[in-house]
């Protein structure tokens, strides 16, 4: 007889118990199985003898099938019992000092999933963005091209916006120099919003060879917290005034982009088609956030520890990786990032997780093939040569995997914002394209 004791939240205790001649037949088995070609020093192989088999390695493998079957009995009892498993149970083995017991009894303490109780989400409202691209916009994005692809010359006038300048400096804060408050042959583009305003205000209308004492106020929300607000002394030294030359729109630069004919039409058609693709990626990005925020207000659940614990180490492994290929050191005297600091965010994606799958089952939201097909054409556009990027994606189905997971909640989006009310809202290029989404 097996029995389940509800205990904390999700979590529950299996009480059960497996035949003690099973784990005896099957050590039994496995030993003389081994008996076969085991090498102990004194016999010939395939000749030794059970007892010494069995008091060298009977430990071992009673313990290995005493494992392997509390893993088969607890999978049964889960499916008869209709039991939805998190993770794996932590085993515990009762022992007995009766020489005659039949079983061995065991508890099994696990989590299970939670129920996804959805709220009346057709009382909620989201904001869908939206924007149509104009030819302003491509020749928005063509003048920052061509700024991509100046060249800059010496001059000997004062600096003015557009150019390039290589500065000394340093910055005494209460008689000394701070932490970033100092370099040496700086190149900075003047008017790209690089430094602040009035430091470089401070750069204007100076000649190469020239020095320049002012001094400067930080503003009170500085993103460098020991200097935020505070007022400091900075001298600068200019060496070189560069003055920038942007490139004609003709063919020379219609090639530089990779328009081979150089036909500066093509040029400006690609520049609208790349634009339109990353217009709608962004908004779809912008509107799936706005979906799921909602579905998070709406949706009570109990979050299972072991999912967040596994997501939480997930993303600090994650971001451990990035730190060491951005060659970034580890705090001193540590060898991970404490785990607190991705509890919240593991918090956000494992309930989304379990509301899409509830949601995605209950609405049948699958990603269909035709769907996903879609997707990848549309992602392959992007190359050089588009059908060999479809054909490496579906040469091995795994690689399908993420574009099904996206079509898969875009659907999600859609559901949602087919159950809401919706308000339309009309996002400014610069907004929709200054941060990378």
């Amino acid at each position: 007889m097996s029995s389940i004791e509800i205990m904390n939240g999700l979590e529950r205790r299996l009480n059960a118990s497996i035949p003690l001649q099973l784990v005896s037949s099957e050590m039994e088995a496995r030993l003389k199985n081994m008996a076969s070609t085991a090498v102990v020093p004194g016999f010939r192989p395939g000749k030794v003898p059970f007892k010494i088999l069995e008091q060298k390695h009977g430990a071992q493998i009673q313990q290995e099938v005493l494992q392997d079957a509390l893993r088969r009995s607890f999978a049964k009892e889960a499916q008869e019992n209709q039991l939805k498993v998190v993770g794996y149970p932590a085993f515990e083995v009762k022992t007995t000092d009766d020489p005659d017991a039949l079983w061995i009894e065991y508890s099994a303490t696990f989590e299970v999933y939670p129920e996804v109780v959805l709220g009346d989400i057709s009382a909620e409202s989201m904001d869908q963005v939206v924007y149509t691209l104009s030819d302003d916009d491509v020749d928005t994005t063509i003048a920052t091209l061509r700024k991509q692809h100046a060249t800059f010359e010496v001059t000997d006038r004062a600096a003015q916006n557009g150019d390039r300048v290589h500065i000394d400096f340093s910055g005494l804060l209460e008689g000394r120099i701070f932490e970033g408050g100092e370099a040496r042959d700086l190149a900075v583009l003047l008017g790209a919003g690089h430094l602040l305003p009035d430091f470089e205000n401070a750069i204007l209308g100076m000649k190469a060879g020239e020095k320049k004492s002012f001094d400067m106020t930080f503003p009170a929300d500085y993103k460098a917290e020991k200097v935020a607000g505070k007022s400091a002394t900075f001298t600068i030294t200019l060496h070189k005034v560069e003055e920038q030359h942007l490139p004609e729109i003709d063919a020379k630069f219609a090639k530089l982009l990779g328009i081979e004919d150089g036909d500066v039409t093509k040029l400006k058609a690609e520049v609208r088609d790349n634009l339109e693709r990353e217009v709608k990626r962004r908004l779809m990005v912008r509107n799936k956030d706005s979906a799921m925020a909602t579905l998070l207000k709406v949706t009570q659940l109990e979050i299972p520890k072991a999912l967040l614990d596994a997501e939480a180490q997930s993303l600090m492994q994650q971001t451990m990786r990035d730190m060491k290929k951005r060659r970034m050191e580890m705090p001193k005297g540590e060898e991970s990032l404490p785990l607190e600091l991705f509890t919240e965010h593991a918090q956000k994606r494992v309930k989304l997780s379990l509301i899409l799958t509830e949601l995605v089952d209950k609405y049948d939201l699958h990603a269909k093939p035709e769907q996903i097909k879609a997707l990848v054409q549309d992602y392959a556009q992007s190359y050089d040569n588009p059908e060999e990027v479809v054909q490496w994606h579906y040469s091995d189905p795994t690689r399908l995997q993420d574009a099904e997971n996206l079509v898969l909640e875009d659907n999600v989006v859609v559901w949602v914002t087919d159950a809401v009310k919706v308000t339309e809202k009309v996002m400014e290029f610069n907004e929709l394209m200054e941060n990378a989404a």
